[in-house]
């Protein structure tokens, strides 16, 4: 199996390398070392436990990378308009880069809670509980012991479906009960990353599971993503305070910058004299979606320049759309030595709304014993 995983993951990174490369001998010469410095970059033990990059691929061609070091997605290549391969998420080339200070959550599994808790508190079953700090006063995406920093336990089913599971201990960042894990990536025939989610837990807790990819449909590396257009199926969002913590409040989209109703470029309205705008420096808010069932589109963003449309289908209640505000393209650590300077990603976390257990109008994140999460996202690609 690991011999198969491997050449998988040589095969994609070939394909990749193609499209960057011209068919002369020094650049296939060129691309077959890049290749072998892309693999060695992921194969390390840490707290021992083996990390690996793991590559599936479909019968169009398309693959996508996740390594094990907190399921991240760390790149997909789908087919543009004139069938070229293209990268559309940012990344970094070796597993050093996702583990220094600041990472900004690169294409990773978010947990136990995707988004912001106020203050790090929250009250369950009449007992207090604090968790750690490491957005300023807040708690974000789990806390400095997130998800997103684990060796996940893998196994790739087939070339197309890779399973990871985690046990998270009782305690684990300040969070109640043991919940155990389980994430399951396939890539589908129509150009799809489904991405299924469940957990279970021996003691009450609150969960909210996500994927951080940073998408842009230019391609990894490009410098904007504010030229995309974007439609967003939802009549309301969630106000935040100076510190991007809902008020608990639902605010209607209509006759704002943050109506996406009907498609419009990121850019169109993102400078607008705003508050909201102005707390996140741009759009970095959960949207109350309209209908979320799987099965009907909730959101689809798309290139002009690529031809690449994005489709996103979700059980989830709320969406985060985040446009790339923190990038800074301070350093090019970037995949091939890219800078990601600000706003050259955007992402569409699915999700249950940030901060809900300290505001009983938003949907439940509790999850008791016996009880099993579940819950479905989907990224479809289409030229």
């Amino acid at each position: 199996m690991k011999k198969n995983i491997l050449s998988a993951i040589s095969l994609a990174t070939l394909c990749l390398s193609t499209a960057l490369f011209s068919c002369n001998p020094s650049a296939e010469k060129k691309a077959a070392e890049e290749v072998k410095t892309d693999s060695s970059g992921y194969h390390t033990t840490l707290d021992g436990k083996n990390v690996s990059l793991y590559t599936l691929k479909n019968k169009q061609g398309a693959s996508v990378s996740i390594t094990n070091y907190g399921g991240r997605v760390v790149s997909l290549l789908v087919p543009d308009k004139n069938n070229k391969l293209t990268d559309v998420v940012l990344g970094y080339d070796s597993l050093g880069a996702y583990r220094k200070k600041g990472e900004p959550f690169f294409g990773a599994l978010i947990g136990r809670y995707g988004n912001r808790i106020g203050k790090g508190k929250f009250n369950l079953e009449g007992k207090d509980y604090q968790l750690q700090l490491n957005d300023g006063q807040n708690t974000l995406h789990g806390g400095k012991d997130g998800f997103f920093s684990k060796v996940w336990d893998a196994k790739q089913i087939d070339a197309q479906k890779l399973e990871l599971t985690y046990s998270s201990k009782d305690g684990e960042a300040g969070y109640p009960g043991k919940l155990d894990v389980k994430v399951t990536y396939t890539l589908t025939d129509d150009n799809a990353l489904k991405i299924d989610y469940t957990a279970t837990t021996d003691k009450t807790t609150i969960v909210n599971l996500t994927n951080h990819a940073y998408f842009n449909l230019n391609g990894e590396g490009n410098s904007t993503i504010l030229d995309h257009e974007l439609y967003i199926d939802a009549n309301a969002y969630t106000p935040v305070d100076s510190t991007l913590i809902p008020t608990g409040k639902l605010q209607p989209v209509a006759g704002t910058a943050f109506d996406f109703n009907k498609a419009k470029t990121i850019g169109k309205n993102i400078e607008e004299k705003d508050q909201q705008l102005t707390f996140g420096k741009g759009y970095d808010h959960n949207f109350a979606l309209n209908k979320h069932d799987e099965k009907k589109v909730i959101a689809t963003v798309k290139s002009t320049i690529t031809g690449i449309t994005m489709e996103v289908y979700t059980s989830e209640p709320g969406l985060q759309f985040y446009s790339g505000n923190f990038l800074t393209g301070e350093t090019k650590d970037g995949k091939g030595g890219k800078s990601y300077p600000h706003r050259s990603a955007f992402c569409l976390e699915t999700q249950h709304f940030p901060d809900a257990p300290n505001h009983a109008n938003f949907a439940s994140t509790v999850l008791k014993p016996g009880e099993i999460y579940k819950t479905t996202t989907t990224y479809k690609f289409l030229k």
